[in-house]
């Protein structure tokens, strides 16, 4: 009898995913590149993947939900890359959450201001590249080669190999 899904390559796509998750933060933190907020979010996808992927290595339970789920992240995660990319490239307009703090809470007027002072990054404004690309540019492309492998595997989920 098979295994459903193969566990080994499963814990692969883990390893990457972790790999590129603490490049970010390795980026942030060790050579001082503060990320935009659309950069934050787009971290959110690989969090919930990898716990979603260690459910699916250490319980036999609701396998083929956790595929679909991963693969749904990993689009909505797509989305997002290439909106921010697109930003980047002048396609889309830069959303007020980039330009300026929290907007959720009720400023006074000098809050408002020492806000506006302080340096926020901007989501257009590209500050680290890799061989020529953008993280959200990397991103988008990971993004797509994940989904497309997460929804190969929910199509296959339980076929005999």
């Amino acid at each position: 009898m098979s295994e459903k899904i193969n566990k080994k390559f499963l814990f692969y796509i883990l390893i990457f995913i972790s790999v590129a998750l603490i490049s970010a933060y390795v980026i942030q933190y060790k050579f001082n590149f503060i990320p935009c907020k659309l950069c934050l979010y787009e971290r959110v996808p690989y969090f919930l993947a990898i716990f979603l992927i260690i459910q699916i290595l250490l319980f036999r339970s609701y396998e083929k939900v956790a595929l679909f789920l991963i693969f749904s992240i990993f689009l909505l995660s797509t989305i997002l890359g290439f909106y921010h990319f697109g930003i980047e490239q002048g396609f889309f307009e830069e959303p007020l959450t980039c330009k300026a703090g929290n907007l959720g809470e009720t400023l006074s007027k000098d809050e408002l201001l020492e806000q506006l002072k302080r340096n926020t990054v901007s989501c257009k404004e590209v500050s680290f590249k890799i061989i020529g690309f953008s993280l959200a540019a990397i991103n988008t492309i990971f993004s797509i080669f994940l989904s497309v492998i997460f929804l190969k595997l929910f199509i296959n989920y339980g076929k005999n190999r």
